[in-house]
């Protein structure tokens, strides 16, 4: 009808956001090609991101692996029970064991190491303990006390401080003497701000405590000058005794510093047990939490000593079940599940928080079957008596895995993914970085590390005496290397010089061509031969750094870009052919006055006047 709008359809024009997006995807192809060309997979690229650069540690002994647990081994008989204690610990990545070594049993008689019972050496079973350790690449941190009888004043309690310090430090000279080589951490007795641990029903005394501290000291230093003394860790207390028969270790160690005990340590030890609290709970003189510690390390800072560590001989949380009374909690209460999981985070705040914190010796690993389970201190354990292990010990076993591989960052050469094996011995040198160093001379000694990057730089000392290093990388002498060879085809870093020097060596540079970098194992081995001139095979290391070229982090940061931008276009690019037609309408102008109506068909003049036409079959009625 004339009134009715008349539309024509025009035709469909080639849409213009279609040739942008053909355009876009085109040069996302060419760039995706192109660094693909280059030798780049992207399912490797599609990992999680590297963690940050390890910064640099500035105090000794506080770039190592954290874990540690307390054992009781000179208490088992079988051997195998101890063997599957060393087995078990080294499998969750725990690097560090705290064993003490009774004075006692030791020396049972002034000068007589013989265990005249059994007809062997006293040291016999100690030794044991300390070459388990060894086979599973476990460090021993010794804690020496309990003196004979014949050592302290009759009647004593067994713990009593020995009547005469000289009779100690002879005994600590002979310990050092024994083990050196192999324990090279010795604590000097244990929690004297308690009576019970020092004279028993007598006031503690914290100036005769730093006198027997210095004397095992000087003892100890003369029979090995790098071996590390530790003093005894304090008992957690926050009351002082009126009769001083126990004091808060805040107050016995201020006293510590007033007799003078900073030059008589290597390391200050400590107990951060953390009781009800959450590891982050901020420290309170009138709370027991885990951050206590912190006001310890106050004193320290007080006294001029903030150079010095803290190792937590003592760490811990303890999960006693409901059914254990109040009355027993000495320690609080938490779940096994809190107890696993916030001593995996007390370690991970200290890491993150203290740069003086070293070991966190947990308390305990597993004990023999002379605990009860009515008795608190029955569920510190990471493993049952039967060696089931507990929530804790899972965790921890999860919490390691990072530890064994180094990532970007400069390390000291006492970092976690640097693992030792046959006679290496720290060193105390002021010239070396956080004033210590790693030196072996025995042919054989080996040292293995596991790191994620593409460049490696040793820093080594040469020097007269100095030996060579044979170098593995990835099971392949020399690799990506470019080092001398022996007569043997095994290529070797030879560390001899005329004079005394610190080196920074580059050994590894852009080894391996894929992203990210790869893991890769170096082996360092000391070499029977040395250099004609040398006078030893003294072999010193002091640190290391792993790095990564800026070129990768470029072409995969540009390929993921890539490939990003190459699947947006195809996706619109799909939709947008997908999308029907949208047609084009353009008006018809029709005068209504000259419209006429088609004539009409043959078939519509034959049907009868007021009848409609039937429907097609391709058309709606």
């Amino acid at each position: 009808p004339p009134d009715r709008a008349v539309l024509e359809v025009g035709p469909l024009p080639r849409s213009r956001s279609v040739r942008r997006l053909w355009l876009f995807f085109l040069l996302a192809l060419i760039g995706l090609a192109g660094l693909l060309a280059d030798g780049f997979t992207l399912g490797p690229f599609l990992q999680p991101a590297l963690p940050p650069p390890v910064s640099p540690h500035t105090l000794p002994h506080t770039d190592l692996n954290p874990y540690g647990v307390n054992i009781f081994l000179d208490k088992e008989v079988e051997d195998w029970k101890k063997r599957r204690t060393m087995e078990m610990i080294a499998a969750a990545g725990i690097g560090w064991v705290r064993q003490q070594f009774s004075w006692a049993e030791i020396e049972p008689r002034p000068g007589d190491f013989w265990d005249s019972r059994y007809n062997k050496s006293s040291w016999e079973k100690f030794d044991r303990i300390v070459e388990l350790a060894e086979e599973y690449g476990l460090q021993v941190i010794a804690r020496v006390d309990r003196p004979p009888a014949w050592a302290r004043p009759a009647g004593s309690n067994p713990q009593a401080p020995p009547s005469d310090p000289r009779t100690y430090a002879d005994f600590i000279g002979e310990f050092v003497r024994h083990y050196r080589g192999r324990i090279h951490y010795i604590q000097v007795w244990n929690e004297p701000n308690l009576h019970t641990e020092w004279r028993q029903g007598a006031p503690v005394d914290a100036r005769a405590y730093v006198t027997l501290l210095r004397m095992a000291y000087e003892s100890a230093k003369r029979a090995d000058p790098d071996v590390q003394i530790l003093c005894a860790p304090l008992a957690v207390n926050n009351v002082d005794d009126p009769n001083r028969l126990f004091l808060s270790e805040l107050t016995y160690l201020e006293e510590m510093y007033q007799a003078g005990v900073a030059p008589y340590c290597d390391i200050m030890s400590a107990n951060a047990y953390g009781f009800n609290d959450p590891p982050g709970s901020p420290p309170d003189p009138n709370r027991f939490n885990f951050r206590r510690v912190e006001l310890l390390r106050l004193i320290m800072e007080k006294y001029g000593d903030q150079d010095k560590p803290i190792w937590f001989n003592e760490y811990g949380w303890n999960a006693a079940p409901p059914d254990i009374p109040a009355e027993k909690l000495i320690w609080g209460r938490v779940s096994e599940e809190e107890q696993a999981r916030w001593t995996v985070e007390g370690i991970r705040y200290a890491r993150e928080h203290w740069p003086w914190a070293g070991v966190m010796t947990i308390w305990y690993f597993r004990q023999v079957g002379d605990i009860p389970p009515d008795s608190a201190e029955y569920y510190f354990r990471m493993v049952n008596v039967d060696f089931t292990p507990t929530p804790l010990y899972e965790a921890v076993r999860r919490a390691t895995t990072s530890l064994g591989t180094a990532f970007p960052g400069r390390y000291e050469e006492t970092a976690a993914p640097l693992r030792r094996q046959g006679n290496w011995n720290p060193l105390h040198n002021p010239s070396c970085s956080a004033r210590s160093c790693l030196a072996g001379d025995t042919p054989g000694s080996r040292l293995v590390l596991t790191f994620l990057g593409t460049d490696l730089t040793l820093r080594l000392r040469r020097g007269p005496d100095g030996g060579r290093l044979l170098v593995t990388v990835d099971g392949v002498s020399g690799q990506g290397t470019s080092l001398p060879r022996n007569s043997f085809g095994l290529a070797y870093l030879d560390l001899y010089s005329p004079a005394e020097e610190w080196v920074e060596i580059p050994l590894l540079q852009g080894l391996g061509e894929q992203f990210p970098p790869q893991e890769h194992r170096l082996e360092l081995v000391i070499a029977e031969e040395k250099s004609p001139a040398s006078e030893g095979h003294l072999c010193v290391l002091d640190g290391f750094s792993v790095g990564i070229r800026r070129s990768y982090l470029l072409f995969g940061a540009l390929a993921s870009l890539s490939l990003g931008l190459s699947g947006i276009a195809g996706i619109e690019f799909l939709r947008e052919l997908r999308r029907p037609p949208a047609p084009r309408l353009r008006p018809v102008p029709v005068n209504p006055w000259t419209y006429r109506c088609p004539a009409p068909s043959s078939q519509e003049q034959a049907e009868p006047p007021g009848q409609e036409p039937p429907s097609s079959p391709s058309e709606p009625s």
